[in-house]
């Protein structure tokens, strides 16, 4: 019996671990990894430019309900320019 328990605690510590490393992933790399790419699609615009984020849109793709943010190119990051440009990612 202690053996099987020593079993379930280990699952348990590994499924945590998992959601752990998973969640970390979705929250703090990802945005940064989404950051990192749109960036380098500004600066094709020119050096000046650089991503913002605009408004969360739902259903951008015509696919499911999640909530696409729509990133903009703006001279100097300010977002109130007329020669911002949406981001194609």
């Amino acid at each position: 019996m202690k053996e099987a328990t020593g079993e379930l605690n280990m699952t348990v510590v590994t499924l945590v671990a998992v959601s752990a490393l998973a969640a970390l992933f979705a929250f703090v790399i990802w945005p940064i990894i989404q950051r990192m790419v749109v960036d380098s699609t500004c600066k094709a615009y020119g050096e000046s430019y650089s991503a913002v984020k605009g408004e969360e849109v739902e259903n951008a793709h015509g696919q499911g309900d999640a909530k696409v943010a729509n990133w903009m190119c703006c001279p100097d990051g300010n977002k109130s320019a007329d020669e911002c440009f949406v981001a194609e990612e």
